[in-house]
């Protein structure tokens, strides 16, 4: 007859985050991927309200520096639902960098079409993105590489540094903002290497297992 102990320490065992059954499968449609997907929804609502009127009416300027804080702001909610609860899956951690990246990326691609943002600044982060993306893609058979602590630092620089080029602000603000993308786009270089390094780590690692098997 087991002890009140042991009787709790296999409850722990069977039981996983959130007080889910730790051999439960993970259901794809929850509400962390929900809000990741809504997310990438929200990414050419964003850039239709942006572009009414070049951009120049402060209304909807401000309706689309709105919708850009809200399609932010689920980033943030998803993932902590996702550990609170237990709700990590490999589409999450695929699709939740990417949808990042959607809107990131399009909000730069539009403010550099207002001409409120250089295009060098675009393209470095854009370039940054995609070959960070492809990245994960390649090495994808082997394992999903997730956002990291500097990934996750990096989009909210660019997310906070995006709000204020959003914002119809005093001409006075200008040095804040450039600073502030300034910051984003050395965060930006500094976590792409990561993640290099990371996948080239993961490839040792398998040719390593694959030549210890044979």
């Amino acid at each position: 007859m087991s002890s009140p102990r042991d009787q709790a320490d296999a409850h722990r065992a069977a039981v996983g985050p959130g007080g889910t059954p730790a051999d439960k499968p993970v259901p794809l449609f929850n509400i962390a991927n929900i809000l990741t997907m809504i997310r990438i929804v929200l990414v050419p609502v964003f850039l239709v309200v942006l572009f009414v009127d070049h951009g120049q009416t402060t209304s909807w300027r401000l309706g689309a520096m709105a919708i850009f804080i809200v399609a932010a702001v689920t980033d943030r909610i998803d993932g902590q639902l996702a550990r609170k609860y237990g709700l990590v899956t490999d589409f999450g951690k695929l699709m939740d960098p990417i949808a990042d990246k959607a809107l990131i990326g399009a909000a730069l691609i539009g403010l550099s079409m207002l001409g409120d943002l250089s295009w060098w600044v675009t393209g470095v982060i854009i370039a940054r993105e995609l070959g960070i993306t492809l990245l994960r893609f390649a090495v994808l058979r082997h394992a999903v590489i997730p956002a990291g602590k500097g990934g996750k630092l990096k989009t909210l620089v660019q997310a906070v540094a995006i709000g204020f080029y959003l914002c119809p602000l005093p001409s006075g603000w200008d040095v804040v903002s450039w600073l502030l993308m300034a910051a984003a786009v050395v965060l930006t270089v500094v976590t792409g290497l990561e993640y290099v390094v990371q996948a080239i780590r993961l490839r040792a690692g398998v040719r390593f297992a694959e030549r210890d098997g044979h």
